[in-house]
């Protein structure tokens, strides 16, 4: 009987770093393991992902040799298959290599059928769980324990979208309205106050020149002046006509 594969504690899971597109309606990208099979594989010797339905791991059985890899197109109907055939070196603690595996990234395995295994898009939500499994020309040689349930994005059909806004959506609508009106009610006490303040100051400022022009200054009384009587010798002719000096009877 062929001997057991090592049971190693590792877990896979969903690569914990900020990615954009982490988990698709097709595809999720996993953490690569590194260090996890040092002391157990060969130079020979690969390490391939093996991916079930979440209801299907329990069930999963590996396989002995290449020739016995569940391939993709398999899926539907054994409810798992193998890929990401790496080399261990790959995985070793020294090893420059990216830091996720991205699953069902290869769009070329649907669209040709290709038979080699293949990291083909998943084709529903799942849940799925994985394990990686190290392989030599013997057969299996160590395994991890299966990653949790792994859920991917629901993919919508546009005619089942609703037109219509949601409670959510119309309160808040009706919150940023509010705010809105909010808004213009205090930029209008405000424009009026400032309109206020300016116009007082116009105001103010023409009647202290009306002032300063209606205004009269008196700097002294001077009396009106009284008749003074005429000197002596000093006659009027014609009437009305005073002389200042005395005259000659002839032009007074």
């Amino acid at each position: 009987l062929p001997t057991p594969p090592a049971r190693l504690p590792y877990v896979p899971q969903v690569s914990p770093m900020a990615l954009l597109g982490k988990v698709t309606a097709t595809t999720f990208a996993l953490e690569r393991p590194c260090c996890v099979f040092d002391g157990h594989a060969d130079a020979s010797d690969a390490v391939w992902l093996a991916v079930a339905f979440a209801n299907a791991s329990a069930t999963f059985r590996n396989p002995r040799s290449r020739a016995d890899v569940p391939r993709y197109k398999q899926l539907p109907t054994a409810r798992s298959y193998m890929t990401l055939e790496t080399a261990a070196a790959a995985f070793s603690c020294s090893a420059q290599s990216p830091p996720v595996l991205r699953v069902g990234g290869d769009t070329a395995c649907r669209d040709q059928g290709r038979e080699d295994p293949c990291n083909g898009p998943l084709p529903s939500p799942g849940p799925y769980r994985v394990k990686f499994l190290l392989m030599g020309c013997r057969g299996p040689k160590a395994e991890t324990r299966w990653s949790e349930p792994i859920l991917l994005l629901r993919a919508v059909s546009p005619g089942t979208i609703d037109p219509a806004p949601t409670r959510h959506g119309s309160d808040v609508v009706v919150i940023a309205s509010i705010l809105a009106s909010l808004g213009a009610v205090l930029a209008t006490i405000v424009l009026g106050a400032l309109g206020a303040k300016v116009w007082g100051s116009l105001c103010h400022q023409d009647l202290g020149t009306d002032a300063f022009i209606r205004r009269s200054y008196r700097t002294h009384h001077i009396p009106p002046a009284l008749p003074q009587p005429l000197p002596p010798g000093c006659r009027c002719s014609p009437p009305g006509l005073c002389c200042s000096a005395p005259r000659p009877p002839a032009l007074c």
